[in-house]
């Protein structure tokens, strides 16, 4: 299974693309493909049928996923490379710029 320095549930700042500039919360992570899905980041419209949960069917717009190397996670307000160190024997993550852990 491939590392990816992204997690569900981090913020992450959109750095290249369409939606560049754009900050959002990671919805989920795939890592087979090194794609993350961004809240609100490269929407993409999705026809569906009527079923129970959209009884009429027709476009239902949705997030897509978005390259990992296409985001940065955003520690106090500003986006950060990811490093990993050892703490207490614990392998944690770490803002590279402002040193603070993860």
């Amino acid at each position: 299974m491939k590392k990816i320095h992204i997690k569900k549930g981090d913020t992450v700042y959109v750095n290249a693309g369409n939606d560049k500039g754009k900050t959002g919360k990671v919805l989920s992570v795939i890592p087979e493909k090194d794609r993350v899905v961004v809240e609100g980041v490269n929407m993409v419209s999705k026809h569906t049928k009527p079923n129970a949960k959209y009884p009429q069917g027709g476009i239902v717009k949705q997030e897509a996923g978005i390259h990992v190397s296409n985001v940065n996670l955003v520690v106090d307000g500003k986006p950060t490379r990811v490093g990993y160190k050892f703490v207490d024997g614990k392998k944690v993550r770490y803002a590279k710029k402002s040193g603070e852990e993860i």
